[in-house]
């Protein structure tokens, strides 16, 4: 070996032993994801058709149902819109994902998952805080009607039941429902947030139309 060579060997060995020195004696694994539950159907309305005291009653009514479950310690969102001054979009409100339904399932990566593919979503999916199934066609009664009051991107719609705040039996104002199965009639039958309209904003309505003034919960995801 030449001198020449010698000292090309020498660095190099110098090199290896001082980048493996400052390498971690082990690759630190990444925390586990937390799939507790923060995705639900909530198991019983308001009880007064869509009039659920506007937003802050309904996310009232998400926390209240998912530590009536046990689950504490996370912000709750109900998804729904509402319009006019201060209106907000239901995928604004829920945060940035991922969300777990009450049996640690996956139901949406990202809002983008959640509204431009949302193959998770589905009857056996998307559960009460409880792991109850929510009727669906073929069910009686079908109570597969989802409040929302939001187009299929998210954004809101023009029908929000007076922003949440109605629960009158006439035929208007009316809301924009979800179908929670995926299934049935209405322009968008697939839609799981925006199959059609509801026939009025009173319990009664929401029941003749199919539903039973359930709303979709998520936890507040940075």
């Amino acid at each position: 070996m030449t001198l020449q060579h010698a000292i090309r060997a020498g660095l190099l060995l110098a090199f290896s032993t001082s980048v493996f020195a400052q390498a971690p004696a082990g690759g630190a694994a990444p925390p586990p994801a937390d799939t507790s539950l923060s995705f639900f159907v909530t198991s019983v309305g308001s009880g007064k058709g869509a009039n659920l005291g506007g937003l802050a009653g309904a996310d009232a009514h998400c926390k209240a149902l998912a530590e009536a479950a046990g689950t504490t310690g996370k912000t709750w969102a109900a998804y729904l819109s509402t319009t006019g001054a201060g209106g907000v979009n239901a995928k604004d409100r829920i945060g940035k994902g991922p969300w777990y339904n009450a049996n640690g399932v996956l139901v949406a990566r990202s809002v983008d998952h959640l509204h431009y593919s949302n193959v998770l979503l589905t009857k056996a999916n998307s559960i009460t805080e409880k792991k109850g199934i929510v009727n669906g066609v073929g069910d009686t009664p079908n109570q597969h009607d989802i409040l929302t009051g939001t187009n299929p991107n998210g954004t809101a719609s023009e029908m929000t039941c007076n922003n949440w705040t109605s629960d009158s039996n006439e035929d208007n104002p009316k809301a924009t429902v979800g179908h929670l199965d995926r299934t049935g009639g209405g322009a968008m039958a697939e839609s799981w947030n925006a199959a059609h309209a509801s026939r009025g904003c009173s319990q009664e309505k929401l029941i003749a139309s199919g539903g039973n003034g359930y709303f979709y919960c998520f936890a507040v995801t940075e």
